[in-house]
């Protein structure tokens, strides 16, 4: 009971961060600022995370809890009235990308191992993190459903990607990332 009861403090704490952190965009910014701007934190979590797998000698890929991840956020899109296969796909290239980071990091370890920073204890207020960071992606993409579906997509992607890697000093292993991350918001448009 006493480790349900930490739990819950961890994902309450968790979300407060989220919701009463500052965002990285100016007001004014694009539409799609916010989603990317949350993506862009959600990223950056691959840092503790990966911190602890190395240090744990852990594995970077996790497939248990990827699938975990992909069938919650089904069920919410579902939920929220989004397509939940276009879910599963963004969430899967955000993972992807999020992976990515994960491994990069192992290399600059290998060839440097006294850079590699403290890791926390375990990963249970990351994971809280992620979940929160993964409802507030999938809340603005709710409510950005139409403009993820128009022939404005791309365009409004693209200035928000600017928008969020300038305004959070991104470096080039994070502005791939995000742009990994992102590849599948736009669906296809038809040719006119």
């Amino acid at each position: 009971m006493p480790q349900i009861a930490a739990r819950a403090i961890l994902v309450a704490v968790a979300t407060l961060f989220v919701s009463a952190a500052p965002p990285a965009w100016a007001q004014g910014s694009g539409p799609l600022a916010a989603l990317v701007d949350a993506l862009a934190e959600r990223l950056a979590i691959a840092e503790p995370v990966a911190a602890y797998k190395w240090r744990a000698h852990a594995f970077i890929e996790d497939p248990v809890r990827v699938e975990q991840e992909l069938t919650t956020l089904r069920e919410d899109a579902a939920t929220e009235h989004v397509d939940p296969d276009y879910i599963a796909r963004v969430f899967g290239d955000q993972i992807a990308a999020t992976e990515a980071i994960e491994y990069q990091r192992f290399a600059d370890w290998k060839l440097d191992p006294a850079a590699v920073p403290p890791a926390p204890a375990d990963l249970g207020a990351a994971r809280a993190t992620i979940d929160a960071l993964n409802t507030k992606i999938l809340s603005q993409i709710s409510l950005n459903w139409s403009l993820l579906n128009s022939p404005a997509c791309a365009d409004s992607l693209q200035s928000a990607r600017d928008q969020v890697t300038r305004s959070r000093g991104l470096d080039n292993l994070y502005r791939r990332a995000l742009t990994a991350a992102t590849a599948s918001y736009c669906p296809a448009q038809p040719p006119a």
